[in-house]
């Protein structure tokens, strides 16, 4: 079977995302059509598809979908999220943890949705700093807390594997709103309930 009759996906988008990384491969001096690599630019497009599917979700409407009335108005905190992303610049993945806190002013979300939320924007072309705030400024804007706080740590495939290549590098960025950015206190006792430091 030559690669030019690979069976299609039935989806447009995913179809020419396919043609052109089969074009990719041949740039790259690779032959597109030989067994290994026949299916190839099919799994890369729907792969990219999944990485990237945060461009096709709300994050306020996710938290909006189990958003309660709630006379609560200590911190919550969401710690340790796994996160994957790719980094806009180099198209690597980077990974790592987003730690999330708010504090209710009337309004609270269910659990998950937090983390669906990091989810929603990690999966798209990001940057850390970007990612950070966006979680942030989502949340604010949505339940209008007394306060968020997000702290993310992760590694960059882009400086392990190419450039500098320094493989036990970890970035760490974070953002504030309200009670988090105007009271030190409680900034540090959502920084010591993560474990984690700024420098």
């Amino acid at each position: 079977m030559s690669y030019q009759k690979l069976e299609i996906y039935n989806d447009p988008v995913t179809d020419e995302l396919a043609a052109h990384y089969r074009e990719i491969l041949r740039l790259l001096g690779e032959d597109p059509g030989r067994e290994g690599l026949l299916k190839t630019p099919l799994r890369v497009a729907r792969s990219m598809q999944f990485l990237t599917k945060g461009y096709n979700e709300d994050g306020a409407e996710i938290l909006r979908s189990a958003m309660f009335r709630e006379e609560y108005h200590q911190m919550v905190i969401v710690k340790d999220i796994e996160l994957y992303s790719m980094c806009e610049h180099h198209m690597l993945p980077f990974y790592g943890k987003a730690h999330v806190a708010y504090i209710p002013d009337g309004f609270i979300t269910g659990l998950s949705k937090i983390a669906r939320v990091v989810e929603t924007f990690a999966r798209r072309l990001q940057v850390q700093e970007r990612l950070t705030v966006q979680i942030r400024d989502c949340i604010q804007d949505t339940l209008h807390p007394l306060g968020v706080a997000v702290v993310i740590e992760a590694a960059h495939m882009c400086m392990q594997v190419r450039g500098v290549q320094k493989q036990n590098s970890v970035t760490t960025t974070s953002a504030f709103t309200g009670a988090f950015l105007k009271d030190i206190r409680t900034r540090n006792e959502f920084m010591t309930l993560i474990g984690a430091k700024l420098h």
